[in-house]
């Protein structure tokens, strides 16, 4: 259950914060846990699933967890849109006892294991509520413990209390960005967010994924002003495109020279995060600053 912030004595995350805090006692201690945020159609759910797939490639037990009302996080991984944890706790009025492991977590490609949080009907209740929850039926049912790798795949750029919440189990933030002004606007939206978590929680930003992008040059730009780091470059193949529609992540798809250096970058992306990256030392502008800063004449 969730706990209001003023129950836990601790300082809020930033000034004016409202944000919720998760209980204590849910957190996730025995795995790698990375939250993918990034605005809304950048190519969240598919970074995370191939990123997922990537991870068990290299022998890790992986569990990914969608945060978004569609529920369309693993559906490359599992080929159907699964079930919420929200649908099968109202399917038992919210008695967690009466449920078992495979209600809601379903096996995926290569052997991820997937969950869909889902999120409350529109207008209504609180995302970082349908985390706790989904986290609390991980750890009664010790899921949690039999993972090496969890990633939280968070809906689009909303950097509530409640979408936040995800951060709070998180060891590294990853977002995920194209070369263009908003998606890089909102990447600086995020980095404050993850900064406010970082203050009372072990989350740290890790750094940004281009995607979908041909060059990095504004992303590079950007990320030398404030001191984030590019992890991985990934550009607008229509491969990744059709992965999406034919319900398949990269690593089934036909093999093409420009896929395969796709998968490889996946994979070094994958080492490289289980070797341990370093923490970016990131100061975010201003809102005026960014638009002043990547605005043209």
């Amino acid at each position: 259950m969730l706990n209001i912030s003023r129950t836990i004595p601790r300082p809020p995350d930033g000034e004016g914060s409202v944000q919720v805090h998760l209980d204590p006692s849910l957190g996730i201690d025995s795995a790698k846990v990375f939250a993918v945020y990034g605005k809304g159609g950048i190519g969240k759910s598919t970074t995370s699933s191939n990123l997922s797939v990537a991870f068990s490639k290299l022998g890790k037990r992986v569990l990914q967890i969608g945060c978004d009302p569609k529920h369309d996080s693993t559906f490359t991984l599992t080929k159907r849109l699964a079930p919420t944890v929200i649908d099968v706790l109202e399917s038992v009025d919210f008695h967690t006892e009466e449920l078992r492991p495979d209600d809601y977590v379903f096996e995926g490609y290569n052997g991820v294991m997937c969950v869909e949080a889902g999120g409350p009907p529109a207008g209504t209740g609180c995302g970082g509520y349908v985390v706790g929850q989904t986290v609390k039926l991980l750890k009664e049912h010790h899921l949690l413990d039999d993972a090496d790798v969890v990633i939280f795949d968070v809906l689009g750029d909303v950097v509530c209390g409640g979408f936040a919440s995800p951060l709070q189990h998180a060891h590294r933030g990853l977002i995920v960005a194209a070369n263009d002004f908003d998606s890089i606007f909102a990447m600086n939206r995020i980095m404050a967010a993850i900064g406010a978590k970082s203050k009372n929680y072990q989350v740290r930003l890790g750094g940004v994924i281009a995607n979908r992008s041909a060059a990095t040059d504004q992303i590079d730009r950007f990320a030398a002003e404030t001191g984030l780091n590019r992890l991985a470059h990934f550009p607008d193949l229509d491969a990744i495109r059709l992965s999406r529609l034919k319900k398949r992540t990269l690593f089934e798809m036909d093999s093409s020279p420009e896929l395969e250096a796709v998968k490889e970058e996946y994979l070094r992306l994958a080492a490289s995060l289980l070797a341990g990256i370093d923490p970016c030392v990131a100061t975010p502008m201003k809102d005026r600053e960014i638009f002043d800063f990547l605005g043209f004449e």
